[in-house]
């Protein structure tokens, strides 16, 4: 007797199903996230959102909720496009990282906000309007809260300094990048008065990637690795001292047309650009690091180190 295969096929059927989404791979973007790099970006933005929750809570009175949804790696451009056609877009310059980085939610988050601030009940029912000069100031003191949170939030990674630059409402102009310029995207559910709205932060990938790969990078778990690796790269320097390198004591050079050049015989004199006074030219890989004269010790040809007119200058 033969146990049933209809259970088996049906799991199998199961897992078949919840396979993983494939995902287009873009040959124009052949740099990507590592899984060891997102796993850092999602530590620090996960911290990033809990204390983003504490500090929307204590300012708006109500009970707000930041979650951490995903981080991405886009296109400037398809950031761009997936972004509503009015948004309030927070542009800010985040040293060290070269470029500008963006946090940005819906208006009507930014109006939600600033009606709570002043003390108001903020419904869902909000204007979509550009804020006013006085409703800007009121937001700008939470954005700048908010970044003081990520820099925080970031501090394993890079010692940000972000200082808000400016405000943009409409996507299409707030050209902090080229289209092709890669960006990392993370993007968050930012819940008022349980209504969820979308909020993403974006910073530029090339700027973020050196410092990503340095946190990256292990550590030594002990003193006494520690130790080991001081005095290899001690060895290491001292080692270096002593490799024998090619010098050169020369002329200065000599420009001449490939016409006399080609008329050249023996016995012709080639008049040198080189002054009968000025010391010799000691180079290393066509760099020039001394001056000298020519001279003899013993059997040998020598060259005599000396100060050049700048230096007695």
């Amino acid at each position: 007797m033969t146990a049933p295969t209809a259970p088996v096929s049906a799991g199998r059927a199961r897992r078949r199903n919840r396979a993983a989404t494939v995902v287009p791979y873009d040959f124009r973007r052949p740099i990507q996230l590592s899984r060891e790099h997102s796993r850092i970006l999602q530590m620090g933005l996960d911290g990033f959102a809990r204390q983003a929750t504490t500090l929307f809570t204590s300012s708006l009175r109500k009970v707000c909720q930041v979650t951490l949804q995903g981080i991405d790696q886009h296109a400037y451009s398809e950031y761009v496009e997936s972004l509503g056609a009015t948004t309030y877009m927070t542009k800010f310059a985040a040293d060290p990282i070269p470029g500008t980085g963006v946090i940005e939610f819906p208006v009507q988050a930014a109006m939600s906000c600033v009606d709570h601030m002043l003390g108001g009940p903020g419904g869902d029912e909000q204007p979509e309007r550009p804020l006013t000069e006085i409703e800007s100031g009121i937001i700008n003191g939470l954005l700048e809260r908010l970044l003081g949170e990520l820099r925080y939030a970031l501090a394993g990674i890079v010692a940000l300094e972000p200082v808000v630059i400016g405000q943009e409402y409409s996507p299409q102009f707030a050209q902090i990048a080229a289209g092709s310029d890669v960006m990392v995207v993370a993007t968050f559910t930012l819940t008022i008065n349980d209504r969820p709205h979308r909020m993403t932060l974006c910073l530029p990938f090339g700027g973020m990637l050196p410092h990503l790969a340095t946190a990256a990078a292990p550590t030594p778990v002990s003193e006494r690795e520690r130790a080991q690796r001081a005095q290899a790269a001690q060895l290491l320097r001292a080692q270096f001292d002593k490799v024998p390198l090619p010098v050169t004591v020369r002329l200065r050079t000599t420009t001449v047309d490939p016409a006399a050049l080609s008329e050249l015989r023996p016995g012709d004199v080639v008049r040198l650009s080189h002054p009968a006074a000025a010391p010799l030219d000691v180079s290393v890989a066509d760099t020039v690091f001394a001056h000298a004269t020519a001279g003899a010790r013993g059997p040998r040809l020598a060259a005599l180190i000396v100060a050049t007119p700048e230096e007695n200058a």
